[in-house]
């Protein structure tokens, strides 16, 4: 059971930095970094916070494959793994799409697009030389002259069935949203195929609020999430309330069969609440 910490995309880039080196004095096993269109990238950060830090696993969640030719992204993701051995994990996602279609990105089949990238990604990790042409993504003969001793795991970030069962097939993790609860985590499990012993990693995105303060703040950013996942806003599960209830809440996403729990800190303070968090804990 690991538990990670989201930098949120709110927070200005150079607070990276600090966030990271703190994060890296704690317990927490994981700092996640996003990819979101016009905030920020996922591999410049990812970078940033593997160069600042000496222990913490970095995930970077997500990086949308219709952004990223698979054979560019390959050569990055091997250059952090090689720099940063053990210590990357490497999240590719469908991307938002009308945010694809807002930069001329958006893929005729995001299905394939994304099963293709992460299929061509993986080998080119292991070392491998690549052929693919498939519907969405044309390699000819291609392979890393450095590939890491040991390939990160490529995990996807999705959340429909079919994307599910896809990530089921092709990855070695799945990342589901802020505001699943543990109810879902079965259901989920089940679409994926992971059964127990598997080395398939479930990772969590939930939100964390240990205080009423952030709570008006974040209002539209969980609203937001809420029309994402197509449900009321009151139903997005947080890990809130006190910082006992909010470690209440992680433990039940672990005991539901997530392998990792990622906390995104609400508010401008966020290391206030992984304290909190941390010793409730």
């Amino acid at each position: 059971m690991r538990l990670g910490v989201m930098f949120d995309r709110d927070l200005p880039p150079e607070q990276l930095i600090p966030f990271a080196k703190a994060l890296d004095e704690t317990s927490v096993d994981d700092l996640w970094v996003v990819e979101d269109l016009g905030w920020t990238g996922g591999i410049s950060s990812a970078a940033t916070a593997l160069a600042v830090t000496s222990r913490l696993r970095v995930g970077i969640g997500i990086a949308p494959a219709p952004l990223r030719n698979p054979m560019l992204l390959a050569m990055e993701l091997a250059n952090l793994a090689r720099v940063h051995p053990g210590r990357l994990a490497a999240g590719i996602g469908h991307g938002v799409q009308d945010w694809m279609r807002q930069v001329g990105a958006a893929p005729p089949s995001p299905l394939a697009l994304l099963e293709e990238t992460v299929t061509a990604v993986r080998a080119l990790l292991r070392g491998e030389t690549v052929t693919l042409h498939g519907k969405s993504v044309h390699l000819d003969g291609v392979s890393l002259v450095h590939p890491p001793a040991v390939a990160p795991p490529v995990l996807t970030g999705v959340k429909s069935p079919r994307s599910l069962a896809l990530s089921g097939r092709v990855a070695q993790g799945t990342i589901v949203p802020e505001g699943i609860g543990p109810a879902q985590l079965p259901g989920i499990l089940e679409q994926i195929g992971a059964a127990d012993g598997d080395d398939h990693e479930l990772v969590v995105f939930t939100f964390l609020n240990t205080g009423t303060e952030a709570a008006e703040a974040a209002k539209p950013t969980v609203e937001g999430q809420a029309a994402f996942l197509g449900i009321a806003p009151e139903d997005v599960a947080m890990a809130d309330g006190s910082p006992e209830e909010a470690a209440a809440q992680v433990k039940s996403l672990w005991a539901a069969g997530a392998d990792t729990v990622a906390v995104r800190p609400l508010g401008s303070d966020p290391l206030r609440h992984v304290t909190a968090l941390l010793s409730a804990l």
